[in-house]
């Protein structure tokens, strides 16, 4: 058989619907796994160094005093990042002063998305952590929470597609592709939780990840939210085999950063059958986010290390303003009233506190006003806001 028959048996078909007075192709993908399969050798190298990774990024959180701050941090740079790719203009900024019950720099929609994601990741994990298994029932309740409110409330949340979409272009006719028609998407979806649960001793779990979040978006089995609900996918699959042990992995920053090379490659998956060029770029992703990851866990913790010297250095308020900073980890941009309430200190305590780290050049005050101000953190922001840049 030659290598084009090879990748014959790799492609979908095209089933042609008319939509008002045009003729549309719509792309139905064969179900998972390739066939014929994926050359394992042609990707064991980087397969390896992304394992590798990702075992040094679970094990440096695994040592991390405060898991949850960076998980909360993480979180949050995911959830703005995923929305970028989708439009959104919202900030990391935008997205604590919102948190804080403060109007952000951005329309309320935007940041209600960013807001949605959080909600729906967190709800997704606590599910997996309950025992409930990742299926098309979770899937479809963490897209019911992850359009719940802002754009997209209107687009059927949680539930699959009944009616015909597309991707890029004004209608169906002129679209640059279109996913299977509705009436093929729980035929699609059913065959892809087989396959999501398949267990298969021959396909290492990283490219099981990589092939899923690639079927995924081909079907696009809601109105909106694909894709950000294909890039939680990814990290969903690893917490739910165990593989990592906290959410943090996200590639979110990678695909933005490569992103017509990202959309490049879905393409030739469903164009060629090229599933190697696709495995190339994920695995590459995976190993150099997991990295990165890393690398900024270190230097965040290298930084509260550094300012809490010089707290500890105050003398006598110390304990106070630590007690203050520990919240401000937390929460990098602070007001004090809330600050005091949850902390259970007084208000002036924690005004003083805020002074001292606002003198030691920790906190900068941003809002210029005499009351109701807000402080921010802005050595640890900037770590976070790395690759958060508005979409050019």
């Amino acid at each position: 058989m030659s290598a084009e028959e090879d990748y014959d048996q790799r492609l979908g078909r095209y089933i042609v619907k008319t939509y008002g007075d045009e003729s549309v192709r719509a792309f139905v993908p064969p179900p998972l796994p390739p066939n014929p399969p994926v050359r394992m050798e042609a990707l064991q190298r980087l397969l390896e160094q992304a394992n590798q990774s990702l075992g040094r990024l679970d094990g440096l959180a695994s040592a991390l005093p405060n898991l949850s701050l960076f998980i909360y941090a993480y979180v949050r740079k995911e959830a703005v990042l995923s929305s970028q790719i989708e439009g959104t203009q919202s900030s990391l900024s935008d997205l604590l002063l919102f948190e804080n019950g403060e109007a952000p720099g951005v329309p309320l929609h935007d940041v209600l998305e960013v807001s949605n994601y959080v909600a729906a990741l967190n709800h997704g994990l606590d599910r997996l952590r309950g025992g409930f298994p990742l299926s098309l029932r979770l899937i479809r309740e963490i897209h019911g929470v992850l359009l719940s409110k802002g754009w997209g409330s209107d687009k059927q949340p949680g539930e699959f597609r009944q009616s015909q979409n597309w991707i890029g272009g004004t209608r169906p006719g002129t679209a640059a592709f279109v996913p299977p028609p509705p009436d093929l998407v729980p035929d699609c979806m059913n065959a892809l939780e087989l396959f999501l649960h398949e267990e298969r001793a021959d396909l290492p779990l990283l490219l099981k990840a990589g092939l899923i979040h690639v079927q995924f978006e081909t079907i696009h089995p809601f109105l909106d939210g694909n894709g950000r609900l294909g890039r939680l996918l990814i990290t969903f699959l690893l917490c739910a085999a165990g593989v990592l042990r906290e959410p943090i992995l996200y590639l979110s920053l990678y695909f933005k950063q490569h992103r017509s090379t990202y959309y490049d490659l879905l393409d030739r998956v469903r164009t060629k059958g090229d599933w190697k060029a696709w495995l190339d770029f994920f695995l590459t992703g995976v190993r150099d986010t997991a990295e990165q990851a890393a690398d900024a866990a270190h230097r965040i913790l290298a930084v509260f290390a550094e300012h809490r010297r010089k707290i500890e250095a105050l003398g006598r308020p110390a304990p106070s303003v630590l007690r203050v900073f520990e919240y401000l980890q937390q929460h990098p941009i602070l007001s004090i009233p809330a600050a005091a309430g949850s902390i259970g200190i007084s208000a002036p305590t924690v005004a003083k506190s805020v002074e001292h780290m606002r003198q030691l050049g920790i906190l900068r005050e941003i809002t210029g006003r005499q009351r109701h101000r807000l402080f921010v953190y802005e050595a640890y922001v900037a770590i976070l806001n790395e690759g958060t840049e508005a979409m050019g």
